[in-house]
């Protein structure tokens, strides 16, 4: 469910107006408005969510999915608590399975299900203990991580010291901070797609190569293996859109003020005061304001403050979401497909695929074998379904594709998405024993329920610069030139960054939404 539009007027002046009603920014405005702060929240859309919402795309069909973001990780229990969220999330039996064809016949990694299965799938896979015994080796390296850095996101931004002390483990400080995490990888791992499944944590709508000396690949990496302390992802119970129901009705019953249908157009702020100028269906409506929260990009910042944008971000995703009549056999004949399909179904992302996929996309070409992965969250969650949907065994899919940026759109979007999807569906078909297609529900008007999103869609249904889910490249976890105290700080005093832009923003978690509205009640305190 959505929320609403609101019949709201906005008045006149604010402690603090919230541009975007995405999950950070309310996030930011329950907590302001418990601690008693007059806010106001402008949302340009007829609903508050953002990227985190559930909806029924099917024409029809009772299925909420969760049609942009889908899993949770990053979000601290602590925000769940502090607001009294009526939020929850499960955890998927299994971690991830994936498909491949060794000597001649199908096989797979299933990595989850209990520990002797885990091991006695690897073995089957790579004729020995080896994988699994290294496996085991760099996810404790990872895990000894995760415990140290995540408790920090609420924190001040600590120094790059201050958080190496923490991690207290030079070898794994090398390995996530120093040094290409491919470098890890192969390392630690022989086999090739023991290699890949490693590396898909760090490519999650980051187009980077394993090596690249930039890192942008580490921190991708880093903040998929540290969420909640343990690099678990689980399910949002009732899809995404539960979590900003619950974020938007703490905010409305602090007592803050959500006006959907109003877009800002233009931020003025000197350090004291701001106003804030949107417009509604109604009339342009000027809001003034001691503290101004931006949850958009740096990008739509710029344009709000009359400034020239940062350079451009760039998504490197294609989602897809799909209702099946029946989850479709495997070739494997030792997999279950309400076990493969549970967790992370890896598609094309052995360590070489990976690479060939990248440098392809790197040359302007569409992958030759589109690497995916795909998630079943009805099995973990039946309730997105309606009652006669669950009972005839029907079931979500969604899937995330890998090294598509932007610019691979740009000729013709419609025709490129199609011919990306195809090609994506053709490689997860080779390792099925019926077609998908056979599979697919129709709508009422006997469509396939399935639909697709590139980059450039959700640049234009979302405003995410380029399609870039994180707003921009994702930043280390510690301060750096000009990150400020909480790491949300921009030049002017009283204007904040609390979107996904913000250090230690990117995925599902509140985070910026805390850190922002800390920094404001931290001012206040000084």
């Amino acid at each position: 469910m959505t929320t609403p539009p609101s019949t709201s007027r906005p008045s006149r002046s604010y402690d603090a107006v919230i541009v975007g009603g995405g999950h950070n920014g309310l996030v930011a405005a329950a907590y302001l408005a418990r601690a008693g702060r007059s806010v106001l929240v402008l949302e340009r859309l007829d609903h508050t969510g953002g990227a985190a919402v559930s909806t029924r795309p099917f024409t029809g069909v009772d299925a909420r999915l969760s049609r942009y973001s889908y899993l949770v990780s990053l979000l601290p229990r602590k925000i769940v608590r502090d607001l009294g969220l009526d939020f929850r999330v499960r955890a998927r039996t299994v971690s991830s399975y994936t498909p491949v064809e060794r000597g001649g016949r199908p096989t797979g990694l299933l990595v989850g299900g209990g520990e002797r299965r885990t091991r006695e799938s690897f073995a089957r896979l790579t004729g020995s203990d080896r994988e699994y015994a290294a496996w085991q080796r760099f996810y404790a390296m990872t895990g000894h991580v995760a415990q140290r850095v995540f408790p920090t996101l609420t924190e001040p931004l600590p120094t790059r010291d201050e958080l190496r002390r923490r991690v207290d483990d030079e070898a794994a400080w090398r390995a996530l901070f120093e040094e290409p995490v491919g470098a890890a990888i192969e390392e630690h791992f022989a086999d090739d797609l023991v290699r890949g499944v490693a590396l898909t944590d760090a490519l999650i709508g980051t187009f980077a190569d394993a090596h690249d000396p930039s890192l942008v690949q580490n921190r991708c990496f880093l903040y998929h293996v540290i969420g909640g302390g343990t690099g678990a992802w689980d399910v949002p119970v009732g899809g995404m859109g539960a979590l900003t129901d619950a974020l938007a009705d703490a905010a409305r019953a602090a007592g803050a003020v959500l006006a959907t249908g109003h877009e800002a157009v233009r931020i003025e702020a000197d350090g004291r005061t701001a106003e804030v100028t949107h417009r509604s269906a109604d009339g342009e409506h000027v809001s003034a304001a001691r503290h101004v929260l931006v949850n958009a990009s740096p990008h739509e910042l710029a344009a709000l403050m009359g400034e020239a944008p940062p350079p451009p971000a760039e998504g490197a995703q294609l989602k897809v979401n799909m209702l099946l009549t029946r989850l479709p056999r495997l070739r494997d004949p030792e997999a279950d497909p309400r076990e493969a399909f549970a967790g992370t179904f890896h598609i094309a992302e052995g360590y070489g695929q990976l690479a060939a996929a990248h440098t392809r996309a790197a040359a302007g070409e569409l992958p030759d074998a589109p690497p995916s992965e795909i998630y079943c969250h009805s099995l973990t969650d039946p309730t997105v379904l309606g009652p006669d949907l669950a009972a005839k065994g029907m079931h979500t899919l969604t899937l995330f594709g890998l090294h598509t940026p932007a610019r691979l759109f740009a000729r013709d979007n419609d025709a490129v998405r199609d011919e990306l999807l195809k090609s994506t569906l053709a490689q997860l078909d080779a390792h099925l024993a019926e077609p998908l297609a056979d599979c697919l529900a129709t709508d009422t008007d006997g469509r396939p329920c399935i639909e697709a999103r590139s980059p450039l869609d959700l640049e234009r249904d979302l405003r995410l610069p380029g399609g870039n889910i994180f707003h921009r490249e994702l930043s280390w976890p510690h301060a750096q030139e000009g990150t400020g105290h909480w790491g949300v700080e921009t030049g002017v005093a009283n204007l904040l960054l609390c979107g996904a832009g913000a250090v230690r923003g990117g995925g599902v978690s509140g985070v910026p939404g805390h850190n922002a509205a800390m920094a404001v009640l931290d001012g206040a305190r000084s």
